[in-house]
This record gives C-alpha cells, sequence and structure tokens, in this order.
C-alpha cells in the first residue's frame, strides 16, 4: 500500500518492517486487526494497519455502520518507540532502533 501524507510518500513496497502485531482474534471477528510498523529509507516511521468494524481501522459505512478498512498512519519516532513497546518488539530490536541507554 503507498500513501501520501503531508506531502510525503509511505510504501509499504519501499520500507523496511521492523514488527508486526496481531490482536489474536479470529480474522472474522470484527475486532480482528493487525499492524505492521515500517522505516522508510529516510528514516521516518509509519505503520499499515487493518481491522475489523470495531477497530481503530474502522471506517463509516452507510447512514450508521462501521466496516473493516486498511490505512497507513504516519508516526513520530516517539509513537513509534510507544508502539514498540505497546506490542512487546524485541528489546534488543527497540535499542537497535532508537538508540537506547541503560536505566
Amino acid at each position: 500500500m503507498k500513501k501520501v501524507i503531508n506531502g510525503k510518500i509511505y510504501d509499504t513496497k519501499t520500507a523496511d518492517v521492523i514488527d508486526e502485531w496481531s490482536s489474536h482474534h479470529n480474522c472474522g471477528d470484527f475486532g480482528h486487526s493487525a499492524e505492521t510498523l515500517y522505516r522508510t529509507k529516510r528514516g521516518a516511521f509509519f505503520v499499515y494497519g487493518e481491522g475489523g468494524p470495531l477497530t481503530k481501522w474502522s471506517i463509516p459505512v452507510g447512514s450508521n455502520g462501521r466496516g473493516g478498512s486498511a490505512d497507513i498512519e504516519a508516526l513520530t519516532r516517539d509513537e513509534a518507540l510507544r508502539w514498540c513497546e505497546e506490542r512487546n518488539t524485541d528489546s534488543d530490536r527497540i535499542t537497535e532502533l532508537f538508540g537506547l541507554e541503560d536505566a
């Protein structure tokens, strides 16, 4: 998927995959969602997400419904770090990406 956000192109085909996450719901479940965190060649972070009508990825359908969908969302460095922390990305991978130091 490719999307232009604030004059910049975010493309899942050319960016590097950082980590993947799934909600562990059955794919047919309205609450199922899956996300992939990417980093572009220029160092920008973004997430590609898809999910059912009960997820943040849903879209309006008709006059009063929701449907599943997919989209790309640009993330700041801090948002990408938080995404990794909340989804239990491997700590060595987080350190490699964000240059964190020991507490």
